[in-house]
């Protein structure tokens, strides 16, 4: 069976490098590349890949939101991250968005076969460096982990998200059908359980999730 491959990264250059390196390898055939996550999504639900290759920062729609939202429309869909980005953060993002792998963009030309073909067998695939930060993330928790992420609800993580990508209170309000004080108050409720002061710590903390891409 030949595997069907979607290759999603806003580089052009490292997008061919993929497509030229798989080229070789006479089960996998690449059949679209993508340069945003919004594109990867249209590409995906249109042709079917077996696996996509995803970075993180991408324009328009990073990453790990396209992942999630892949995912969730297709749980048999093999989504390896292929990323510069060794940050516990990024990992843990993309990860519980539903990725079945993740690769440092230094691996190696076997490693990229293997975890292509390591995920389409069933199976997680980490290259050595991160399975190792995830082990010592578990040993010593960061504070980052234990600044309260997990208690924003679904409504509070889209707030977030907006106000990071620096839509104002009121192109919220519009945005989501809401008042602009329900906005005010998860915004409040944001601030709170994040322990943040301002837009500009919001920014930085949905940079640091891999949710916004300079």
């Amino acid at each position: 069976m030949v595997i069907k491959v979607l290759i999603a990264d806003d580089h052009q250059l490292f997008r061919e490098g993929l497509v030229n390196l798989l080229s070789n390898v006479d089960d996998i055939e690449v059949i679209a590349q993508a340069k945003d996550g919004q594109e990867t999504i249209d590409k995906a639900r249109k042709l079917q890949p077996d696996v996509i290759l995803i970075d993180i920062g991408m324009p328009v729609m990073n990453g790990i939101d396209a992942t999630r939202i892949l995912k969730e429309e297709n749980r048999s869909l093999k989504i390896i991250a292929v990323s510069m980005h060794s940050d516990r953060q990024f990992v843990k993002g993309i990860l519980e968005a539903g990725a079945d792998g993740y690769l440092l963009k230094n691996c190696t030309y076997r490693q990229l076969i293997e975890a292509v073909h390591s995920v389409m067998s069933g199976k997680k695939y980490l290259s050595d460096e991160i399975t190792g930060m995830i082990i010592q993330g578990y040993l010593e928790p960061s504070d980052y982990d234990k600044d309260g992420n997990e208690e924003l609800s679904g409504r509070e993580t889209e707030i977030l998200k907006l106000y990071a990508e620096g839509k104002s209170t009121r192109e919220i309000s519009e945005k989501l059908f809401i008042s602009v004080k329900t906005v005010g108050t998860h915004k409040q409720h944001i601030l709170d359980k994040l322990k943040l002061n301002s837009n500009a710590d919001i920014v930085k903390y949905a940079l640091k999730r891999g949710w916004i891409h300079l």
